[in-house]
């Protein structure tokens, strides 16, 4: 049996990680084809990926031990490895826990699932050189005009729910960069990959999002949720964000 079916899945995911992201550092000089190959090979891995591979299961939670549960963080962060290529780590989310909108500046990634269920909201951030007749002349609740300096437009590109059986969410810098992460019906975890990692002396430093709503949309929106979230998978849709803390 040759040597490498005995590697555990994970050491060959972060082998193949550092192999196709150095690739993409020197695509410029380099074969595309042979960068797109490497790519594919390691959604190849990831998408094989279960929480049995990093021997992680959910924490089961007794109904009495409700008090001691909010004690637990929402979200944490299991480290797994960090390179300058990448770096690689599993989160772990409470039922009914979310990761706020954010981006990663200049930078791909991986999301896969490993247990349970989140629904991921991606958006494309547009141009940021707005000028008073680009700017909703109101939001709802009203901004202060020291946030407008803040102000950003973006796209909503798709919400789509994953489950340990699906493949990875994917990212570039320029498509699907901001996302925001919720688990569904229960706990859940995800392996994260991001290349290069965030180094806010190399201005990859991350970046928090609230999505606002105009007067117009408050106005005349009267459809449910369900309903909006139906229309919002069927097409784009443009948004306002405000960076918040």
């Amino acid at each position: 049996m040759p040597r490498d079916n005995k590697t555990p899945l994970i050491q060959k995911i972060a082998k193949q990680a550092h192999i196709t992201f150095k690739g993409f550092k020197s695509s410029a000089n380099g074969d595309n084809n042979l960068v797109a190959d490497k790519h594919n090979e390691l959604i190849s891995l990831v998408t094989a990926a279960r929480a049995a591979d990093l021997k992680i299961f959910p924490r089961k939670t007794k109904p009495s031990s409700a008090a001691a549960g909010l004690q637990n963080p929402p979200v944490a962060y299991m480290h797994i490895c960090e390179t300058e290529v990448f770096s690689m780590g599993v989160f772990l989310l409470r039922a009914g826990a979310s990761i706020p909108l954010h981006d990663h500046p200049g930078m791909n990634g991986m999301l896969k699932v490993l247990y349970g269920k989140v629904n991921v909201r991606c958006f494309d951030k547009l141009e940021d050189n707005l000028t008073v007749s680009t700017v909703p002349s109101r939001f709802e609740p009203p901004l202060a005009p020291f946030q407008m300096a803040s102000l950003r437009r973006a796209v909503l590109r798709s919400v789509i729910e994953y489950s340990e059986t699906s493949g990875p969410c994917l990212l570039t810098p320029v498509q699907d960069n901001l996302h925001q992460i919720d688990a569904v019906e229960g706990p859940a975890a995800f392996l994260d990959i991001l290349a290069p990692p965030y180094n806010p002396d190399d201005e990859r430093d991350c970046h928090y999002y609230k999505v606002l709503q105009t007067v117009a949309e408050g106005e005349t929106d009267g459809k449910s949720n369900e309903e909006q979230k139906g229309e919002e998978t069927d097409k784009e849709k443009e948004a306002w964000l405000l960076e918040v803390p």
